[in-house]
Order: C-alpha cells, then structure tokens, then sequence
C-alpha cells in the first residue's frame, strides 16, 4: 500500500526528479491504492470493525482504507503530513461537501500529526480511539520505517490500553512477485545510495517496529494482494505513483527508468496484454500497555 506501497515521503539523496504532484496522487488512488483492499478487508474482519469502532489512520493517503471503515459505520480520523495531494483525494472521497453531499459522519482530516488532533478525551472522558492503523506497507526500501515510531507516539495519548494497532509490511520476496520489478529502483539508483533504494522484506520487521514503539504483539496474518494492471502502461504509471522509483530517476533520466520497468514487467505480461503479479503481504496487531 497506505503508503505507498513504500513511504512516499521519504527524502532521498540527489536531487528529486520534477513530476506532477496531482497527476501523481491520482494515478496513486486511481491505479496503485486498490491493490491493497485485500489487506484492508482482512483487517477489519478479523478486528470486527463496525459502528463502534473509532479508527485512526495514520499515513492515511488518498482515503480508500478510511473509506472502507467508514462503509461499516466506523467513525474514521485521517491525518497524513507527507501528501498534501492524496490527501486532497481522501476529502473529496470522504468530506465530499463540494459536490452537494453530505460528508459521512465522524469523519476527520488533518494535514498533519497526530499531535495536531485535539485533545485524546472526549467529553465523556473515553479515549477518542479504539483502534489505529499504520496501513503504508514497510519492508520494501532502505528506511521505509524511519519516522513510523515517531507517529505512533503521536498517537498514543488519544488512545486507551490495550488498543489494537496495526501495522503492515511485505511479505517473503519470494512471495512477491513484484520485488523483481521493484529491484530496477536499486539497480538504476545504486550511485546515489539513497534510502528509497529497494531491499527484501525481513520476518521481524513488524515486530521490531512494534518493539521499538512499546507495543505488545498480539496477532498476525499473510494476505493476498496481487498487483493487477489492465496493460503495461498501467503498470508503469502505478508504480511510479509510489515514490519508490524517483531516486532512480533523479540518478539516471525518465525515459531510462520507463525503459527499464517495462522490460521488468515483461514476464508478468499475459496474453490479453494485461499485467498480473502475486503478492503477499502480512499484518501485525499489536496493542498498546
């Protein structure tokens, strides 16, 4: 995935390729985002999300997660510093007051940290939220996890104990058909050894995160969420959406990266012409002391 697949944000060496932030957001929540409505669902599921449930999504992105919790009555907050485009999405898609409708209840967006929320208590005193999620997948670049702890901190004062947070990951590289394509970002950006460079996922990564941020693991799963385009052109324009491959085109040049992703999409090409890549991917619940 929320992110991005990978932490969109994330600052990198060189200099950034110039892009279109807008087309960008859009081809992430057009193309890209829907690829991890598997995850989304199995969490919920399993977590029994409905009208009691008040989520906190962090790195919320473009919105789809929010929007499915919503779907099941969940009062969903949303608050994302690093893509003020996506989350421009996330309000069309949830605070749609421009287009005549009302927005969905309970919901709340903020450009931000979950430091800028207001107070953890509401007026009956309950904590405001029973449930936080961190669903931008790590374990697939070089520090994608950098900055994760800092905003689960942020989150914990507006949380209760023994509240579920989840947390989202890659699964085994073998598992990932993807990390193939995904290994031209390394390849291309290896000069300036940036921390957006790829890197396999690795069984703890979860937990080692949860660890550091003093939450107790309480539960796990394995997902699948294959990576499906219409054509490769699809493919190409989802992928990019990520982030994951700016370093790469900053070191050598667009067309290069273009070049060089299609030939890696390739062997995913089926005979219609369209794009298919079995993933796997794993959450952890952990709950806070």
């Amino acid at each position: 995935m929320t992110p991005t697949l990978v932490r969109h944000h994330l600052p990198h060496a060189g200099t950034a390729p110039r892009v279109d932030p807008w087309a960008r957001a859009r081809d992430w929540a057009e193309i890209q985002e829907r690829m991890l409505v598997p995850l989304y669902e199995a969490v919920y599921e399993r977590l029994e999300v409905g009208s009691a449930t008040r989520l906190l999504g962090l790195g919320c992105g473009s919105g789809l997660a929010l929007l499915m919790a919503a779907s099941r009555g969940a009062g969903v907050t949303g608050v994302d510093a690093g893509a003020p485009e996506r989350l421009a999405l996330a309000r069309e898609r949830l605070l749609p007051e421009a287009w005549g409708t009302r927005a969905r209840a309970g919901t709340r967006l903020v450009d931000g940290e979950p430091a800028d929320l207001a107070s953890g208590a509401g007026d009956s005193g309950t904590p405001a939220y029973n449930l936080v999620t961190a669903f931008e997948p790590i374990g697939c670049a070089g520090g994608d996890s950098e900055g994760l702890g800092e905003l689960l901190a942020g989150a914990r004062p507006l949380v209760g104990r023994g509240v579920p947070v989840v947390l989202a990951g890659w699964g085994p590289p073998e598992r990932c058909a993807t990390a193939s394509v995904l290994r031209v970002a390394t390849k291309l950006a290896d000069p300036l050894r940036g921390a957006g460079s790829w890197r396999p996922a690795l069984r703890d990564d979860l937990e080692e995160v949860a660890q550091r941020a003093g939450l107790r693991p309480d539960g796990s799963g394995r997902v699948a969420c294959p990576f499906g385009y219409a054509d490769v052109d699809n493919a190409v324009r989802g992928l990019l959406s990520t982030g994951l491959f700016d370093a790469a085109v900053a070191a050598t040049d667009q067309a290069q990266v273009d070049k060089e992703l299609r030939e890696a999409l390739h062997p995913h090409k089926r005979r219609d012409g369209t794009v298919w890549m079995p993933n796997i991917f794993r959450y952890l619940i952990a709950r806070t002391p």
